[in-house]
């Protein structure tokens, strides 16, 4: 039978199926899996606490202690939350999973904000309590410098320019926004992203070194092959997933060995599919969200460079790793609950909760950026790159300006305007032809005229 209240598959207010909402059908099976475990957890978390206070000898070392004081406290939270916190829209591969990253959302969210109150040189050397291989300034690589494609001045290998680019960051740029569309879901919106940051890198070469690329770097192998790939192959999975039959049965009741195996893969896939349709000129209010969705995911970008530049964390440490993880987990959950929230508002009558997390994390990393390096953000513009800038701003608030004001008062009075000259017409017309209801109309008008003349 369809699923009418399963977890993804929401309703508008007057219950009936969106049309981009893909039909699901569930046997409702509900095994160990699936049923709450929350004193299971408890009693597991007091055992924990009671084995460390009773049977464990407290070491000497204050550090250490503090330490581990506060990743187990971080523990506990995340029990809490995984077991108690509010269901969000996905349910695949369990529920748990995404509980746990938005919990993991507000840990992270809280040490953005102790960082940010703490002084440039206490935050930078705070780091070293994570890894203490932190905490020194870096010098940033420029990709820049010889842009030749064949260097003919090089004998031994005149292709030594392309194959220097060809490092860790080409698989991460191709895998980074396959999984950016798959959360966004939109072709368009997908390249507007990817072209805009490479502009981006353009205007902001100046304030970070590794900003500064070769011309073929940032449009070939960048646009067209990493991420024009990643798009590619995202939006065939997204087609898959959108011809896809949504049929949920239990593993126990399938009766084969292929068929148990097969749930299992799909587990992995989402319970449900809804198909984004944003249209963005449809109005001006989904308009200005469009804009702003693409604003806070831009933002998001710079942050990770920036981030990693003013806290003196290599490219590739491992914490700037795990917060692009951090961002793929939260960013889809996020994206489906910006897009609930807009195209349903009356049924979501707020904005989800992770949704408003990644925007506070987006936010409170830029204010850690300003105040620990205000020098590099202030250092101001090429004058060419502030007419490009001024250009682009200028068109699209001509373009919105036209779209959503001046376009609608046009077509409204040449509305207005051609009902005015139909009824002209047939009021015309009726006369010519001697409508008797039209002389009626007239009649009195005529009694009064030929007692004037009397």
């Amino acid at each position: 039978q369809p699923n009418g209240g399963a977890p993804g598959a929401e309703r508008d207010g007057a219950g009936a199926r969106r049309s981009t909402e893909s039909e699901v059908y569930d046997d409702g099976t509900n095994t160990f899996f699936w049923r709450a475990h929350t004193l299971t957890v408890l009693f597991i978390l007091t055992c924990a606490l009671g084995y460390v206070t009773l049977l464990e000898e407290t070491p000497q070392d204050t550090a250490y202690n503090t330490k581990r004081g506060i990743v187990a406290s971080i523990l506990v939270f995340l029990c809490f939350g995984v077991t108690q916190a509010k269901d969000g829209p996905f349910s695949r591969p369990h529920p748990a999973y995404w509980r746990f990253w938005l919990c993991v959302s507000v840990v992270y969210e809280l040490f953005l904000i102790f960082i940010l109150f703490q002084t440039v040189q206490d935050g930078r050397q705070f780091m070293k309590y994570i890894d203490p291989h932190l905490g020194v300034p870096l010098p940033e690589r420029d990709y820049g410098g010889n842009c030749l494609i064949y260097d003919p001045g090089n004998g031994t290998d005149p292709f030594h320019n392309i194959w220097d680019k060809l490092d860790g960051f080409v698989p991460a740029h191709f895998f980074g926004w396959y999984l950016k569309t798959l959360m966004i879901r939109d072709w368009w919106m997908c390249m507007i992203i990817s072209v805009m940051f490479e502009f981006l890198e353009y205007s902001l070469e100046h304030q970070l070194p590794n900003f500064s690329e070769c011309w073929w770097d940032h449009w070939i192998m960048d646009v067209i092959l990493c991420n024009g790939l990643g798009i590619y192959c995202g939006m065939k999975t997204l087609s898959w997933l959108s011809l896809k039959t949504y049929k949920w049965q239990g593993l126990w009741n399938i009766p084969t060995y292929k068929g148990k195996m097969k749930r299992i893969v799909f587990q992995f896939t989402p319970y449900s599919w809804v198909k984004f349709e944003w249209k963005p000129a449809s109005s001006l209010r989904r308009w200005l969200a469009v804009c702003g969705i693409i604003f806070v995911f831009l933002l998001a970008e710079l942050n990770t460079f920036y981030l990693k530049f003013v806290l003196w964390m290599p490219p590739e440490h491992y914490l700037v790793l795990l917060r692009l993880v951090f961002f793929v987990n939260v960013g889809g959950v996020a994206m489906r609950e910006i897009y609930d929230f807009m195209d349903d508002p009356k049924f979501h009558k707020k904005l989800g909760q992770q949704a408003w997390l990644v925007a506070a994390i987006t936010a409170t990393e830029f204010l850690i950026v300003v105040k620990y390096d205000p020098y590099t953000l202030t250092l101001s513009l090429p004058f060419y790159i502030t007419q490009c800038w001024i250009l682009g701003i200028i068109l699209v608030l001509t373009w919105t300006a036209w779209r959503f004001f001046i376009r609608d008062i046009t077509l409204r009075y040449k509305e207005i305007r051609r009902q005015k000259q139909e009824h002209r017409h047939e009021k015309d017309k009726c006369l010519s032809n001697g409508d008797g209801h039209s002389a009626l109309l007239d009649e009195p008008n005529g009694n009064k005229l030929r007692e004037r003349k009397l």
